[in-house]
């Protein structure tokens, strides 16, 4: 097996990933929209809109981190940086969440750490193995 073959699945890895962050969002962001207790600390605490109006931002970044994943997943050279901006964004975005979901925030940074790690190294390999022989 070659060094490209290798690094490839790191990005086929990264694409997987971004969609199940993506999906998450989305159901997130869906039962916050459907049911007002799902967050467990009240408004004054977490947010600065109300339930529905959060839920449906959650949804909306969800179906931006699919987006991504998918355009990860096709291949696209622009993919990889909207990806790379996405997913830095959402670990980002996640320490809000460190006192609502402590163990759930951390996994979803740990994942998009190793997401960018996936879309940063050896890029030019992992590319010249996915596109195949020239």
């Amino acid at each position: 097996m070659n060094s490209g073959a290798a690094w490839s699945g790191w990005i086929l890895f990264a694409a997987v990933m971004m969609g199940l962050m993506g999906a998450y969002n989305a159901l997130q962001g869906l039962a916050a929209i459907f049911s007002d207790d799902y967050y467990v600390g009240t408004e004054d605490e977490l947010l600065i809109f109300d339930f529905t109006t959060w839920g449906v931002i959650t949804l909306a970044w969800g179906v931006v981190l699919l987006l991504a994943a998918f355009a990860l997943f096709t291949g696209k050279g622009w993919g990889r940086w909207l990806a790379l901006a996405i997913v830095a964004t959402n670990a980002v975005a996640q320490s809000a969440f460190l006192a609502a979901f402590p163990l759930w925030s951390i996994l979803v940074i740990g994942i998009s750490i190793l997401v960018i790690f996936a879309l940063t190294a050896r890029w030019d390999e992992a590319q010249a193995d996915l596109e195949g022989p020239a």
